[in-house]
C-alpha cells in the first residue's frame, strides 16, 4: 500500500487508543555499574526500622536559576497578539546566573545550607565536611550512632 497518513489523523488515532503527549520527565543518567549498587543498598537496608533511618545524615547539592531560562513555555493567543506583553518572556544574557548550595538534614532537624561560589571539587568538598558534616554529626549525634550519607558524585570520593 502507498497511502499516505495525514499527521492529524494519527494523532487522533493516537489519542482514541488512549495515549497522550507531553514533554517526557527529566530523569538523571544511571550508570549500570550505579543502578546495581543502589539495589545493593535497597537490599542491605530494607529491613531498617524507622529508629534505624533517624540515625541517618543526608547531604544534597542544589542549582537554583535565578531565572526561568532552561524550559520551553507555551502560550496561547489570539492573531496579531503574538508581541503584546502577555505574550512574552523576558530573556537574559548567559541565562540569568543561579546559586549552588550544599546542605544537608535528618529526621530530627535541618543542618547547614552552604552556597558554593564555583564547582564543587574534592578540595572544596573536604572542606565542607570539616566546617560543617563534623561538627552537625557530633551535635546531633553523640553517641556516634550515625551515619552521614551522600550521593555518588566524584567529588564525595574525596
Amino acid at each position: 500500500m502507498q497511502q499516505s497518513i495525514c499527521e492529524a489523523t494519527t494523532r487522533t488515532t493516537l489519542r482514541r487508543m488512549g495515549y497522550n503527549s507531553r514533554r517526557p520527565h527529566h530523569v538523571p543518567l544511571i550508570s549500570t555499574t550505579n543502578r546495581k549498587k543502589r539495589l545493593q543498598f535497597a537490599q542491605a537496608h530494607q529491613n531498617w526500622t524507622v529508629e534505624d533511618w533517624k540515625n541517618v545524615a543526608w547531604s544534597v547539592e542544589s542549582r537554583f536559576l535565578l531565572r526561568h531560562s532552561d524550559g520551553r513555555v507555551r502560550i496561547w493567543h489570539k492573531q496579531n497578539e503574538n508581541m503584546h506583553p502577555s505574550c512574552l518572556v523576558t530573556t537574559v544574557q548567559a541565562g540569568g546566573g543561579g546559586v549552588m548550595v550544599w546542605g544537608m538534614f535528618s529526621w530530627h532537624t535541618l543542618g547547614p545550607l552552604v552556597p558554593i561560589g564555583h564547582r564543587l571539587n574534592a578540595m572544596a568538598y573536604l572542606s565542607i565536611v570539616s566546617d560543617h558534616v563534623h561538627p552537625f554529626m557530633t551535635t546531633m549525634y553523640p553517641s556516634s550512632d550515625d551515619y552521614f550519607q551522600q550521593d555518588n558524585a566524584p567529588c564525595h570520593k574525596a
